[in-house]
């Protein structure tokens, strides 16, 4: 398995790591897999559990339909079977954090059922949000680690190789698709070394309890905070200085290492400390649609250019206009004057406008 020989080489003090791309726009996925096929290098591809879940997420496909899909472009771009790793982002009731414990749990366990059938085999189980139906105050650690559990057990149950299976579990990340505010230097929350040991320590006996140990000695990683952010207009750089004590502490831990979301507009040696300081799994998403929108872009502005305005796309205003007939996605993000949110809407680092390329209107 990809993920523990990475595990064995961080233990046997060889810093390696990964890539986790969590993206389903087909430039992105083409790029990537050109460059791992190139390579004969693995490659990671997430899905998240709103963008990908059983009614169809924000991009309209079940796991089956986002597993199938994946594997296709891969035969595509020539990219062996073997190398790529499919993983689930966030399986959980985040989706369905407004509705009652039981109908959000039932549902979640749907979820990562079908994620397990459909093969993916990378998990990170996320139970960490209150539901309706909880007491007030915040969840508590017994809580959110009886719930991991039993989406595991679903895990293994619907799995037809669990040995397959390897899970990530907690859950202090970044805010999903970076900050909507700046965040001052300092004040960014760094996760503590005790609230991960006590992740791991409840975690590990509620899987006990519900007769999961052979699952937990399948965790590889824990998701934690290591100071790395990104937002509308500001990143966030990693500091390997602050997390020390976050790093002698994994030391200890045999068969984990560190996920760290939100990676993304890192620099080459942020992102080579974050390896080398054991968080070995790095998520990013909206800095490889970014990329993107500034080599469509670019030939956008050849375009104005070389041709006639009658022969142009208006690839830039198509898009600006279909951002404003339908702002859900990008509204309360992009906080500011008219004037400073036509900014956003092309420029941002969160890159909100990587929801619109599928729009008909832009891909025609």
């Amino acid at each position: 398995m990809i993920l523990d020989e990475i595990i064995n080489s961080q233990k046997n003090g060889v810093a390696q790591g990964i890539v986790s791309i969590c993206s389903a726009n087909p430039w992105v996925l083409k790029a990537a897999m050109q460059r791992a096929a190139k390579n004969k290098t693995p490659l990671l591809i997430e899905a998240t559990c709103n963008q990908v879940n059983q009614f169809g997420g924000y991009t309209g496909m079940t796991p089956a339909d986002f597993a199938m899909y994946v594997g296709n472009l891969a035969r595509e771009n020539g990219l062996r079977k073997e190398l790529l790793l499919l993983g689930g982002d966030h399986l959980g009731p985040n989706v369905w954090q407004n509705e009652g414990s039981g109908n959000a749990m039932k549902k979640s366990m749907d979820l990562v059922a079908a994620y397990v059938r459909a093969g993916f085999t990378k998990i990170h189980l996320d139970a960490s949000m209150k539901l309706g139906g909880d007491i007030p105050g915040i969840l508590s650690t017994e809580v959110i680690a009886r719930r991991t559990a039993e989406m595991a057990k679903t895990a293994e149950e619907a799995a037809l190789d669990r040995e397959q299976l390897r899970y990530v579990i907690g859950s202090e990340v970044p805010v999903p698709g970076g900050s909507v505010f700046g965040n001052e230097e300092g004040d960014l929350h760094i996760t503590q070394p005790a609230s991960v040991q006590e992740t791991i320590l409840v975690t590990s006996e509620a899987f006990r309890q519900s007769g999961l140990k052979k699952a937990w000695e399948r965790v590889r990683a824990v998701v934690v905070q290591p100071g790395v952010e990104f937002g509308d207009d500001f990143i966030q750089d990693y500091v390997p200085e602050k997390t020390r004590e976050l790093i002698h502490f994994i030391e200890t831990e045999a068969n984990l290492v560190y996920e760290a979301h939100s990676s993304d507009y890192q620099e080459r040696t942020a992102l080579r400390n974050l390896v080398c300081d054991h968080f070995s799994i790095l998520k990013v998403g909206p800095a490889l649609t970014y990329a993107l929108r500034e080599a469509f872009f670019a030939l956008s502005f050849m375009e104005n250019e070389l041709y006639p305005k009658e022969s142009r796309s208006g690839l830039v205003a198509v898009l600006d206009d279909v951002m404003l007939r339908d702002p859900i996605h990008w509204q309360k993000y992009y906080p500011g004057s008219l004037k400073e949110q036509a900014f956003k809407r092309k420029f941002s680092l969160s890159d909100r406008i990587r929801y619109y390329w599928p729009d008909g209107k832009v891909q025609a």
